[in-house]
């Protein structure tokens, strides 16, 4: 669906710049894409599609391998005092 008939830009569009151009504000679309450069009639549908796009993305596991922590002080010593 269109989101601004000015530049032509698509829901589809919005989306690919989050996934693959890194958009995460409307300022990133405006540089991107065009959007709310000339009458802002856009807006409002082009946040909405923004936002859903942010929140599909969800957020990345990743596994860090750390050191064991280590005691200050045997857990014998602690007990017995």
């Amino acid at each position: 669906m269109y989101v601004c008939l000015c530049h032509a830009v698509t829901d589809h569009d919005i989306r690919r710049a989050v996934v693959q151009g890194g958009a995460r504000t409307m300022r990133d679309l405006r540089h991107q894409l065009g959007l709310c450069a000339c009458c802002g009639r856009c807006g409002p549908e082009a946040l909405e599609v923004l936002t859903k796009a942010r929140g599909s993305l969800g957020a990345k596991a990743v596994h860090i391998d750390l050191p064991p922590l280590v005691a200050d002080e045997p857990a014998t010593a602690r007990e017995s005092a």
